[in-house]
């Protein structure tokens, strides 16, 4: 550590004096990153938990815990501008390099909203080549390999890795996602998602059936369907995907020792698809 109390993290220079806690870092980025309600919403939340100190409102109860930490996140960066009341724009440019550590280095504009840091410093921080913008309100730290599905999924929190997109990050399929496959809610309005997507659209009540988290090739957690309901989807949605990749990927489901045909069978019930799912499966079924 050199005589200005610096300090090295993942490849950042970071103020040992506005070094936040890991823990603190960690719950912020899980929760910001797993709030979907428009900021606006949040921030006012936020204030009322402060200005009233009064139980979370009903229609944020789901969000308790990630409020919470939200706020914990806030507090300690007022804590410390309190402590260094001369040093603002260190402090936040700080804070920025210590957020986009923990999220794989990479930083969303969303992510600094709630802590009233203005983005006047991702300008400043931009021009001295600091970070690297991406796309319209997503940037990297110059250090940062590029992952696509992770930074696709980081601006469109509603989109579900699917079909043989999905299955490909499983191993099951020899066909490369030149482009993304994805499933939304019917209410996700098309024009929010990249054109280079095959996006299907599906009700609330299947929606989340089968979610769960994957790695992507470069070792980053997105959002995706597992293999059961990836199954039932190619089945579900064949007129649209290369029948002979769907008949060799079911194939290699149906020969698969780590198969679920029970979780495969309700899924398919709650799809509305269960002829459909048997007659396919059960040719090669073993």
């Amino acid at each position: 550590m050199s005589k200005e109390g610096i300090i090295m993290n993942k490849d950042e220079e970071i103020n040992i004096n506005y070094k936040i806690d890991n823990d603190i870092l960690k719950k912020y980025v899980k929760a910001i990153n797993s709030i979907d309600k428009p900021m606006n919403q949040i921030k006012k939340q936020l204030n009322q938990m402060t200005k009233q100190k009064q139980k979370i409102s009903k229609p944020f109860k789901n969000t308790n815990e990630q409020l919470k930490n939200i706020k914990t996140m806030s507090d300690t960066i007022k804590n410390i501008s309190a402590k260094f009341p001369n040093e603002q724009g260190k402090i936040f440019t700080d804070v920025i390099k210590q957020i986009m550590s923990t999220n794989k280095g990479m930083l969303s504009t969303k992510m600094i909203e709630p802590l009233n840091i203005s983005r006047q410093y991702i300008s400043i921080m931009e021009k001295n080549n600091e970070i690297e913008k991406i796309s319209r309100g997503i940037y990297l730290s110059p250090t940062t390999f590029e992952d696509s599905y992770f930074l696709f999924q980081q601006k469109y929190k509603k989109a579900i890795f699917s079909h043989m997109n999905a299955l490909y990050f499983y191993g099951m399929t020899e066909e490369f996602p030149y482009n993304y496959t994805v499933t939304v809610p019917q209410r996700y309005h098309v024009n929010m998602v990249n054109e280079k997507c095959n996006v299907f659209y599906v009700s609330d009540d299947i929606y989340e059936l089968g979610l769960t988290e994957i790695l992507t090739p470069n070792g980053n957690k997105v959002k995706a369907y597992d293999k059961e309901r990836c199954i039932c989807d190619i089945i579900r949605s064949k007129g649209r995907m290369d029948s002979e990749q769907v008949k060799k990927t079911i194939k290699q489901y149906a020969k698969s020792k780590d198969k679920n045909i029970a979780k495969l069978s309700n899924y398919a019930k709650e799809m509305g698809i269960s002829e459909k799912v048997i007659e396919m499966v059960g040719v090669y079924y073993e």
